[in-house]
């Protein structure tokens, strides 16, 4: 299978898709009335739930027929139909918002660098990336955005939140974020062009890894080339004792980039499941090789989603590595991307996803193997307990010793 919703990196949320482009777009598609019953067609055929959220899907179909007569009002009715599925990952994609989703699979977006999802009816930051205006600003995983340049976030989609923060290279944006435990802060950060830099070995705050173990830092999935340069990390690293793969703040991707370097590390078996809206699962499995046998740690937080918890679930699964860190975001889900007529496009949620043991983490997220948490104290002195217990859990792991799971 391959993946991911593109996440909206401005952008906004964490997903997991495959995706699908339709060679064979009939000629009346083409039109806005078209446009709208193709995406009414694909759903009705596709969505994972086939109660589409308890509803009679057949109302929808000629809702609008006397109403649609320019592109635009195909849009507003295709985003209304949708919203009445209650998903935040099945989206419409007017031209502009495809063509910048799918510049950000090519490694590059423009925005601040962040990744956003509305969740329990809270617009939150997933995670920031790597050396991006909202880093630098300070904005963290689990931020919650309270308004856009004044405007209340009550109520609004990603998408609509998404386009209020874009916005030209070198304009500011006015975000008014709550942290736990923290007044409410406004934090004016500048946009800029976004390169998705996908691995890392440089580490938060310059903490200090030990020469004898490899450092990863895996900041979206989302990269076409990311197995290719995971694996020249690895060929490079073969003298080294031990890995730590970082997956903080790491908001998913293309589940098949989560499936190739789930495989490297493990030696048979089920790296992850799915399921389609029909009930039928199927089973990705790991080839008998691998690549390493070496010790493994693995780092998560509030901000690892999708693709990252796929990845980080069948390496706990199998025991294969110590999983570090903070709960996991909790999105077991699976979205299609697809084009579609009129150089627009849509998300798709299409199935769901089960680590190897059969867990469905939606909304409930990875648990961590050792349980430790970067609070505001820590980030402010720039001590990242949480690298400093995985470094900690690894060499014990090296020296043949046991770790303490709980």
């Amino acid at each position: 299978m391959k993946e991911n919703q593109l996440v909206k990196n401005i952008i906004a949320g964490a997903l997991t898709v495959t995706l699908s482009v339709l060679f064979a777009i009939p000629a009346m598609a083409e039109t806005p009335q078209g446009l709208y019953d193709y995406v009414w067609r694909n759903v009705n055929a596709k969505y994972v739930d086939q109660t589409n959220n308890q509803q009679n899907w057949l109302r929808w179909r000629y809702k609008y027929d006397d109403v649609i007569k320019t592109d635009e009002d195909a849009y507003v009715a295709i985003e209304t139909m949708l919203a009445s599925l209650n998903d935040p990952y099945t989206r419409f994609l007017n031209p502009k918002e495809f063509a910048e989703e799918t510049s950000s699979i090519q490694g590059s977006l423009k925005g601040i660098g962040i990744q956003i999802a509305v969740k329990d009816g809270k617009l939150m930051v997933i995670a920031p990336l790597e050396d991006t205006p909202a880093e630098r600003a300070g904005i963290i995983a689990d931020d919650e955005i309270l308004e856009i340049d004044g405007a209340s976030t009550k109520g609004i989609t990603v998408d609509k939140a998404a386009e209020k923060i874009r916005g030209p290279e070198g304009t500011q944006v006015k975000l008014l974020i709550k942290r736990k435990d923290v007044a409410p802060k406004l934090y004016t950060v500048t946009r800029a062009n976004i390169v998705v830099k996908s691995i890392s070995s440089k580490t938060p705050f310059e903490t200090q890894v030990p020469s004898n173990i490899e450092y990863i830092r895996i900041s979206s999935f989302l990269s076409r080339n990311l197995v290719k340069e995971f694996t020249n990390v690895l060929a490079d690293s073969m003298n080294k004792d031990g890995y730590i793969i970082d997956l903080r703040s790491n908001p998913g991707g293309l589940l098949t980039n989560a499936i190739d370097i789930s495989d490297m590390f493990l030696s048979g078996g089920v790296i992850v499941s799915t399921i389609d809206r029909d009930g039928y699962k199927i089973s990705q499995r790991a080839a008998k090789t691998v690549y390493t046998n070496k010790p493994l740690v693995v780092i998560i937080n509030k901000g690892s989603a999708s693709a990252s918890e796929i990845l980080s679930g069948a390496l706990k699964d199998h025991g294969r590595a110590v999983i570090v860190g903070e709960n996991s975001f909790g999105k077991g889900l699976v979205q299609e991307v697809n084009r579609l007529p009129l150089n627009s496009g849509m998300n798709i949620t299409i199935q769901k996803y089960l680590t190897p043991n059969g867990s469905d983490i939606h909304k409930k997220g990875i648990k961590p193997d050792v349980e430790i948490e970067m609070t505001d104290d820590n980030i402010k002195n720039k001590d990242d307990v949480q690298l400093k217990k995985a470094i900690e859990v690894l060499n014990t792991m090296i020296r043949g010793g046991s770790v303490a799971i709980r």
